[in-house]
């Protein structure tokens, strides 16, 4: 949200607002109410679910393998994506004029981008995990080693940062006096519709960042998953189809989840409703991080029988 110096006496008169109002999703308090009701238990169930990914996989050694490093990954990005939106809008929730300032509307616009960002590059890479632990089960272990996955998790992080933080300090956005953000949270597209100068070459930045982004990583996911899928065909034994589709269905699940409601929210036209956009926006941001450990834990042999060897330490005859 770059300020513009412009010499023109009409615009001086129109300086960048210093504090946003947010509509929220509804005036009514009553619904404010049960919308804080709803969305804290939401905000519960994703953090302790996505908080006990994290921990048994760091607590239990037979978690510790390169798919479950990504999955840690993913269950952290999580954790801070919904915490970085969620306890604002519950607060905002029991407010009756919901505001925040420019500086802190900036941030949270610049820390969804990019955990939204990671999340796509971390789905990709977990496709790959997936494609080299089927494809090259023998050598699996030997290319997927703790140094590659290292590098490929810190790598989907780095290029997160480029990707998302270096463009929003290039992009120049001028607000003249209008501070009415259509939202709950400051989310880019809502913040844009705020500019009253010329932002065709920043649409056109954020169009081209959005391909790049989600259409991207998403198809080398398809390529991936084909290529698996071949490869599933040559098995012959319902053991070995078993254990393939059990280590790819939970992330094509998370996958397809996760890119369309993304895909929806950031290419699609720029003229549709702003409900539309909220309602995406909570799928995309509160239903998405709730739903991945869910969905890891259910479909998972793994999970649950390291959340069995947790409960059963935490339980034991003790003295």
């Amino acid at each position: 949200m770059g300020r513009s110096n412009s010499t023109d006496p009409a615009r001086n008169n129109e300086t960048e607002p210093e504090i946003f109002l947010l509509t929220g999703l509804s005036s009514q308090p009553h619904t404010r109410v049960v919308l804080f009701v709803v969305f804290f238990i939401l905000y519960l169930i994703a953090i302790l679910g996505n908080g006990l990914i994290v921990l048994l996989i760091i607590a239990d050694s037979h978690l510790q393998t390169p798919m479950y490093f990504f999955l840690g990954n993913l269950s952290f990005l999580d954790i801070c994506y919904t915490s970085s939106t969620i306890p604002q809008m519950l607060v905002h929730s029991l407010t009756k004029r919901p505001t925040i300032t420019n500086a802190r509307c900036f941030i949270q616009m610049c820390v969804s981008l990019f955990l939204g960002v990671a999340e796509c590059i971390l789905l990709a890479v977990m496709a790959y995990d997936r494609y080299v632990a089927i494809c090259s089960p023998l050598h699996y272990t030997l290319i997927m080693n703790r140094k590659r996955c290292g590098w490929l998790a810190g790598s989907s992080w780095a290029l997160a940062f480029l990707l998302a933080i270096v463009p929003s300090f290039t992009m120049k956005i001028q607000l003249c006096g209008h501070n009415v953000i259509d939202h709950f949270t400051c989310e880019v597209q809502a913040v844009v519709k705020l500019a009253c100068s010329d932002i065709s070459a920043n649409v056109g930045l954020m169009s081209g960042s959005s391909i790049f982004t989600l259409l991207v990583p998403f198809a080398f996911i398809l390529v991936t998953y084909v290529r698996i899928s071949l490869a599933v065909l040559r098995i012959r034994s319902t053991h070995g189809w078993s254990k393939a589709f059990s280590t790819c269905g939970s992330h094509l699940t998370v996958v397809g989840i996760f890119y369309g409601t993304a895909m929806a929210m950031y290419l699609r036209p720029q003229n549709r409703s702003s409900e539309q956009d909220k309602f995406v926006a909570i799928v995309y941001g509160v239903v998405t991080p709730m739903l991945n450990p869910i969905i890891y834990s259910l479909r998972n042999k793994d999970v649950k029988e390291a959340l069995g060897r947790l409960m059963g330490r935490n339980m034991g005859p003790k003295g």
